[in-house]
């Protein structure tokens, strides 16, 4: 059953139970190789931040701040991408592209929750790497347990905080017109595009959401890295000079396409949203970003590897 007629003000309306989520090809021949692809990139993220994660905890010389951030970005990279990726390998696979009005919302509330918490976590990162270039001599005390404890658990509280209210107006939504989704998950905007009803509170709150949480976040990190810019300007050591900036440039690659694909997908009107667009953007921040987080910020760092190699020793 893919509707339900409900009785409301004398009239029958059609009200959806379950959308058909289209994924990236109609294309029969298409399946089987997205579904490698995916597959590997799904393993790749995986494998990868669960490495960061255990040799993170394994490793004492790894119990840092800088580590503890990334390993909590690892997790959300880890929950963020189970949240999606498993559905689109199903449909990849079988070709059964339904999923129940519960889950689709389901979906959208972990989404956009992990999606809210990578924010004020990378955010609470540079600011840690401004305090280690801009202040080295107070960063044990500026950057101390208890305050990578509240960074990082105010990240996971904050982030997700609008999903509740968001989730809960996109559910007051009719969807009476249509239940096929065009996209591969159930992301916010091909569901208001979906929506037969007027979506102008929810895009408000979307709006909002973004405004006081994300826009904030990005202002931090764009604040902290021009201090650091700074302050390695001022290094003297042209070796110096290369790792510092070698770190900051991983940093900032990673934060530039997470950042310009969020900002690009929600911080416009429902009218002007293109689902090949979206389609794009949207494998940028749920698919390749969590893939290359481990890689660009630490699967290069020499104290990484020399951790992976102890444990492995072991």
């Amino acid at each position: 059953m893919l509707y339900v007629i409900v009785p409301m003000d004398l009239e029958n309306i059609t009200m959806v139970t379950e959308f058909i989520i289209l994924g990236l090809s109609d294309n029969p021949q298409l399946q089987v190789p997205l579904f490698l692809v995916f597959l590997l990139i799904y393993l790749i993220t995986l494998l990868g931040n669960l490495v960061i994660i255990t040799v993170t905890c394994a490793d004492p010389r790894l119990h840092t701040p800088m580590y503890f951030f990334l390993s909590n970005l690892s997790l959300t990279d880890i929950c963020c991408t189970c949240t999606i990726t498993p559905k689109l390998l199903m449909i990849f696979l079988s070709g059964d592209k339904t999923i129940s009005y519960a889950g689709c919302m389901v979906q959208l509330y972990f989404f956009i929750g992990f999606a809210g918490t990578e924010d004020l976590l990378l955010a609470a990162m540079a600011y840690d790497r401004y305090a280690a270039v801009c202040d080295p001599l107070h960063y044990s005390l500026i950057m101390n347990q208890r305050v990578c404890i509240l960074l990082a658990a105010a990240s996971w509280i904050i982030g997700f905080l609008p999903p509740d209210t968001i989730t809960v107006s996109v559910t007051r939504l009719s969807f009476c017109a249509s239940n096929v989704v065009d996209h591969f998950f159930c992301d916010l905007m091909p569901l208001l595009k979906l929506s037969c009803t007027d979506t102008a509170t929810t895009q408000s709150l979307v709006f909002v959401a973004t405004a006081l949480m994300a826009v904030p976040a990005f202002l931090v990190i764009l604040t902290s890295y021009t201090y650091i810019i700074s302050a390695i300007l001022r290094i003297r050591s042209a070796e110096g000079k290369h790792k510092a900036f070698s770190t900051c440039s991983s940093h900032l690659t990673v934060v530039s396409i997470y950042y310009f694909s969020l900002f690009f997908m929600y911080m416009r009107p429902t009218s002007t949203y293109s689902q090949e667009q979206g389609k794009i953007l949207s494998m940028l921040y749920t698919a390749v970003t969590p893939m290359l987080n481990p890689i660009i910020y630490s699967l290069r760092n020499q104290e990484v590897k020399n951790a992976v190699r102890k444990v492995l020793g072991k």
